[in-house]
């Protein structure tokens, strides 16, 4: 888990966020036949110095979430309230062009994908240098210098700014694309996947520099992945969607230990345990995943759950605080007894 100091301010709100992607049919698809609900009303808050880890299945609109609070998407409905450092607190989804421009200094990504995210044909002097360019923070010999520093920071060389991106394992690409991420001394920084496609003994290399990272600058991260064991290891707090639904959300010690939500706890039943005399079987969850262009009525989730009433086809669930920084969207969240990632039911009967 993170170790810097985490602050009492909240760095980030998200409040009933949706995106909605339009299905069209027709001549020229010129008529709208429904929507892909792939956010639908998520709310969570990231504290300053703080990691937030969001989890999901592929398709839960994670990733989605993630471009919304970067402005990369519009979102549908929704606020996403941002402390930034010169703009003061401000709603993203209300500010024009030359504001946007100014925000987004302070909110950076980086990329899943180590090899299709940096351009083949720049140079890592114009890679990490470009954000510098653009803003207009520095240029020639000071541009020079502050990618010289950036690249030390990430442990690559500074005579490597004259390379290209093909000179360059997967792990040092990363590195390349979390120096260009830090340019600009961002206040948060989206981690979208960013160990997902390299090999494990490289992960725990990228994990590490991320947190010493985040101790050194303060930073704070959203950081997005399908990888339970990852985001235990580096967040503060979890948040789990599932379509495009927050279910629930923790500390990570408690999330882990003390799951409220089914969902939950069958992701946790997958995790691999390390002690070899714990012997538990994953929870195989029936039937498929929601479709969020037709999702069912009530709880989302209701049709794979084993602890599921007939209100759960009704009622839609409220996401709702059950003790202090533990949220839960489950109507029987208080009575039911679940499996912890020890194994163990901890959850009050």
């Amino acid at each position: 888990m993170a170790q810097g100091a985490v602050s009492d301010q909240m760095l980030l709100e998200v409040k009933d966020l949706k995106k909605h992607f339009p299905i069209k049919r027709g001549f020229f698809a010129s008529k709208t036949v429904g929507y892909v609900k792939a956010v639908d009303g998520v709310s969570f808050y990231i504290r300053e110095g703080e990691t937030l880890g969001l989890v999901g299945e592929s398709g839960c609109g994670k990733t989605t979430t993630g471009r919304l609070i970067l402005r990369a998407y519009d979102p549908t409905a929704g606020d996403i309230w941002f402390s930034d450092r010169n703009l003061g607190r401000v709603n993203v989804p209300a500010l024009d062009k030359q504001q946007l421009r100014q925000l987004r200094q302070n909110m950076q990504l980086i990329f899943q994908d180590p090899y299709s995210s940096l351009n083949p044909r720049m140079t890592l002097l114009e890679i990490v240098g470009e954000p510098l360019y653009v803003n207009k923070v520095a240029q020639g010999g000071e541009m020079k210098e502050r990618v010289a520093e950036l690249l030390r920071v990430v442990g690559l060389r500074p005579e490597y700014m004259s390379r290209y991106p093909h000179a360059f394992s997967g792990g040092q690409r990363q590195r390349i694309g979390v120096a260009r991420a830090l340019a600009l001394n961002p206040q948060l920084v989206v981690c979208d996947e960013p160990v997902s496609a390299l090999d494990v003994s490289v992960q725990a290399q990228i994990l590490n520099l991320l947190q010493d990272l985040q101790q050194k600058f303060g930073l704070t991260y959203l950081f997005i992945s399908h990888d339970l064991s990852v985001v235990e290891h580096i967040s503060d707090r979890v948040a789990v969607m599932y379509v495009g639904k927050l279910v629930e959300s923790a500390t990570t010690r408690e999330l882990f230990l003390n799951p409220r939500h089914p969902y939950t706890e069958a992701l946790l039943s997958a995790v691999p345990k390390p002690d070899p005399r714990i012997r538990s079987e994953p929870i195989v969850l029936p039937g498929e995943v929601a479709d969020p262009a037709n999702p069912p009525s009530g709880c989302y989730f209701h049709p794979r759950c084993q602890y599921q009433k007939d209100y759960c086809a009704t009622e839609e669930p409220a996401l709702r605080a059950i003790a202090p920084d533990h949220f839960v969207s489950c109507h029987r969240a208080e009575e039911l007894r679940l499996m912890g990632v020890l194994g163990q039911a901890t959850s009050a009967s």
